[in-house]
């Protein structure tokens, strides 16, 4: 195995989050594979960089050698996960780097793919470049959530989005939804959706509020869209429906006629579907949460209060019977978005 080391000085950390912030710029884009970025610096100096922009495409490291050409030479290289050392859509990283005479390799993360685990560091070090390891690894990691749950477990990662009011209400007694929050948090999920493979809610989301899920952002990929329907049915007309190329239709029967969620989930994500976006109702929210199968949760605060028993509430179904059977989260974020306020928080695998 590969001689790991720890950081030594600031400007490991300097050049990492360079490499970081370009990460960030192609995620959600690059699905099955990790969002990675890379920057080839020489005597401190940024001499090449560049991030995997596709599956498919050229990784992160090529693309930065590339851009340093002969100035790669001795140079060090910051790279957000473990190189590849195994052909797949395109050849081994490990090879470009060696061949472009790096000699200094610092990585955030560990690459869990089992096709490279370990394997990508320990060909560095035979052929005589040194390693860092661990440097600024959970936010590597946080970053990619959705293909290291993939990775290991075969599912799309799960994000749960609920838009509501102050009083935990996403629509009054009448059905009125449009709108709880406001445009600047409709932007936010306008551009989730174009960074998650599939955008999936229930039937009778559809049926009352009869969403698009597209994205309406210029150039940005469109998510496949999934209606939980189980025994209800959509209309024709549906906006989801328009525009759609419907090629396959899975059905994960459970009991009483209801979506067999977790059936359904291995089914997307042998169809390759990484990160999947659940945006509601009451009813797939809780069912989602009860299985336990949400890993991270988006919940909107608008600051308004509707009331009413009759009003419709974010997470329905029968609820639990005391305390100790709540979910509980964990790492929450407070964040502003326009007049909102959105909570980020992550599932507590205990719990």
């Amino acid at each position: 195995m590969a001689k790991f080391q720890l950081p030594k000085n600031r400007h490991d950390l300097k050049f990492m989050r360079m490499a970081l912030k370009l990460a960030g710029t192609s995620q959600g884009l690059t699905n099955p594979n990790p969002t990675v970025g890379a920057v080839v610096v020489k005597n401190r100096r940024v001499v090449g960089s560049g991030c995997h922009k596709k599956c498919g495409l050229p990784h992160a490291e090529v693309n930065a050698l590339e851009r340093a050409g002969d100035k790669a030479k001795g140079a060090d290289l910051y790279v957000t996960l473990e190189p590849c050392c195994h052909f797949g859509r395109t050849p081994p990283c490990t090879e470009a780097i060696i061949r472009a005479g790096i000699k200094r390799v610092v990585i955030a993360m560990k690459d869990p793919n089992p096709l490279n685990n370990g394997k990508g560091s320990e060909k560095l070090r035979r052929a005589g470049i040194r390693l860092v390891t661990g440097v600024l690894s959970e936010e590597a990691a946080a970053m990619n959530r959705p293909y290291v749950k993939f990775i290991k477990e075969k599912t799309p990662y799960v994000t749960l989005k609920m838009a509501q009011s102050l009083d935990g209400k996403i629509a009054t007694r009448t059905g009125d939804s449009k709108w709880i929050t406001s445009d600047a948090a409709r932007r936010y999920v306008d551009a989730l959706r174009g960074r998650v493979d599939a955008v999936m809610v229930g039937s009778k989301t559809v049926l009352k509020d009869d969403p698009s899920l597209t994205c309406k952002i210029p150039g940005s990929k469109q998510p496949l869209r999934i209606v939980a329907a189980g025994k209800s049915r959509i209309q024709s007309s549906a906006k989801v429906l328009s525009g759609a190329k419907i090629s396959e239709v899975l059905i994960a029967k459970g009991p009483n006629g209801r979506v067999d969620l977790r059936r359904l989930l291995k089914d997307l994500g042998k169809a390759g579907i990484v990160h999947l976006l659940v945006e509601g109702g009451g009813e797939l929210a809780s069912s989602f949460i009860k299985e336990r199968l949400v890993d991270q949760y988006l919940f909107f605060i608008a600051p308004k209060i509707i009331g009413g028993r009759d009003a419709v509430t974010s997470v329905e179904g029968l609820g639990i019977k005391d305390l100790k059977s709540a979910a509980v989260l964990k790492n929450m974020k407070v964040h502003k978005i326009g007049g909102d306020i959105l909570i980020e928080a992550y599932r507590n695998s205990s719990s």
